[in-house]
């Protein structure tokens, strides 16, 4: 789950993490008013979407740049109602680009110096972990592979955490003296309690600056959160923004299903991940294009089931569908009836195999020979996958 802008900044001044003042506006007219507000003067006016790259974008209206810097709060206003209901196409948002629904008026600041930050879970060392460069404001990934020296990274122990001497360190690694140690360890201090209580797995800030008057703020933050302890964190869970999402996904995470949409025409239904993984990878050796990956899990119930195959058909570039079950905890009957409920409610009219092995394997097949509808069965996965790729073509 990500969040905007505007949210991560609330996050900050709840844990005391510096940061410019800002205010979110729906309309033209509240970014106006909160113009005034932040005292109308030396503010910017950034669009507010999931994705980077945002000063560069364009709208598709002709409107360029989603980051403004403004000092009236009627040019705010201005600026407002030029982003605000418009498509927003970015290097990450792709060619569609993403609807700007909130813009983030805030306080500008003048940068002497740019750095980047984050705390992120290291699964190589199996612990949290500071990564931090002087070069900020810019792609870190790039940092890292033409210039590997400017990467600091510093582990966190997974029962004493994050320490001061460790805080110390890193600043002393970004060049950071005196007050802006000082300031330093506040913020990667704070940054840490925010990381462990909302349950983050990635808190970045880039950039992460010193300003003209000798202040190190947080500038920009991107934060994703444990889905797993999402259960725990209501007031996380209340700043999620569905209209961001894909609605395929939206859809199949009220049913506990997982699913991502790909550019392939042939849709795969599969209970478990690296069961899943495989399907896409032997369908596209088989010479298709996956359309999705859609894990049921390993208890999906009739329910789940048919909700999938209408996930599956809401994707107009499906042509046909691969369902292989692996039979463990999943009874291979219980698929089979959600198969044939889902088929004949959706009016099923693509090619459609089916892979069972696995627990009750024999009744599962049986349901499926005796359900009169035009299911094609298989043998082995690489059965299936020869089967639904020809049944495509044709």
């Amino acid at each position: 789950m990500n969040i905007h802008e505007y949210q991560a900044k609330e996050l900050f001044e709840k844990f005391g993490v510096a940061t410019p003042k800002g205010k979110v506006a729906g309309t033209a007219e509240e970014a106006g008013a909160a113009a005034r507000e932040l005292g109308g003067e030396g503010l910017v006016v950034k669009a507010q979407i999931h994705a980077g790259g945002r000063g560069k974008g364009t709208f598709k209206n002709g409107f360029k740049g989603g980051v403004h810097v403004i000092n009236t709060a009627d040019e705010a206003q201005d600026i407002a109602g030029k982003m605000l209901g418009q498509t927003l196409v970015t290097h990450q948002t792709g060619p569609d680009g993403k609807l700007v629904s909130k813009v983030l008026v805030a306080k500008s600041v003048d940068i002497a110096k740019e750095y980047y930050f984050a705390i992120l879970l290291d699964r190589a060392n199996s612990r949290h972990s500071i990564i931090a460069s002087t070069e900020g404001g810019v792609n870190i990934e790039e940092v890292a592979e033409k210039t590997p020296e400017k990467i600091i990274k510093e582990g966190i122990h997974p029962t004493l955490g994050l320490q001061a001497y460790q805080c110390r360190k890193v600043a002393a690694a970004l060049g950071l003296r005196g007050p802006l140690m000082n300031q330093a360890v506040k913020l990667f201090t704070a940054l840490y309690n925010l990381f462990i209580k909302v349950d983050c797995s990635m808190v970045e800030v880039n950039p992460l600056a010193i300003t003209t008057d000798g202040q190190l703020v947080a500038l920009d933050a991107k934060f994703n959160f444990d889905d797993n302890a999402l259960y725990r964190q209501k007031d996380v869970v209340a700043m999620r923004d569905k209209t961001e999402e894909d609605p395929r996904e939206v859809a199949a995470s009220e049913y506990n299903l997982n699913y991502i949409g790909l550019d392939g025409n042939i849709a795969c239904l599969v209970n478990g991940a690296g069961l899943a993984m495989a399907t896409m990878d032997i369908i596209k050796f088989s010479g298709g294009e996956p359309a999705n990956f859609l894990d049921v899990g390993g208890g999906a119930s009739k329910e789940q089931v048919t909700a999938a195959f209408k996930i599956i058909l809401g994707d107009p570039n499906v042509k046909g569908i691969l369902v292989n079950i692996f039979g463990g905890i999943m009874d291979c009957n219980i698929i089979a009836t959600g198969i044939i409920a889902a088929a004949q409610e959706t009016s099923l009219s693509i090619p459609l195999v089916v892979r069972l092995e696995g627990n009750n394997v024999v009744a599962g097949k049986k349901t499926l020979a005796e359900s009169g509808l035009a299911i094609t069965g298989a043998d082995d996965l690489a059965d299936a996958a020869k089967k639904i790729v020809a049944a495509v073509a044709a």
